[in-house]
């Protein structure tokens, strides 16, 4: 079950700058302070299996544009921070996003369907501003929740019939 995991004493100024990011940005829905939180010249990384490691930058317009976007397409979206913790000038979060699929989202038409996904995320933080992150979301599990492909046991099964032996 998720929870959300409250400050501390000792936090981090750097995980206070995070949690910022992830209750005001995108649970707020407070776009307009992305500027102080996020470096102009932020890069992010998308994490994909099988796929090299590249960024594309990510500034404070770019986020603001991000976040609208998934808004757009899960205007309830919440995210539930469930481990924080950093060292040096790292932060590492693991979190539960969770919406429902009301509105257009990458062209893909409202399908109503309410979705649970976990994602971790390094950030680097330097002169108070998040420059650059390392973002791994279950994208599978979210096109699977969405049902834009087969559940796993579905492609298990479809594999083993492609490949010759019975489900």
């Amino acid at each position: 079950m998720s929870r959300d995991v409250t400050p501390t004493a000792t936090e981090s100024e750097n995980e206070r700058l995070v949690r910022r990011f992830i209750e005001e940005v995108w649970n707020q829905r407070k776009l307009d302070i992305a500027p102080e939180l996020i470096a102009r010249d932020c890069q992010t990384h998308q994490l994909r299996s099988g796929a090299a490691l590249t960024s594309v930058p990510r500034g404070p317009a770019a986020i603001k544009t991000h976040v609208a976007e998934w808004l757009g397409g899960f205007p309830d979206l919440r995210f539930t921070i469930e481990q924080i913790f950093s060292a040096d000038d790292r932060v590492f979060t693991q979190s539960v996003m969770e919406g429902t699929h009301t509105g257009t989202w990458l062209e893909i038409p409202p399908t109503n369907k309410r979705v649970t996904i976990r994602m971790m995320t390094v950030h680097r933080i330097k002169n108070g501003r998040i420059v650059e992150d390392w973002v791994l979301v279950e994208s599978l599990g979210l096109f699977q929740q969405l049902g834009l492909i087969a559940t796993t046991p579905e492609l298990l099964s479809q594999a083993r019939m492609q490949f010759g032996r019975s489900a």
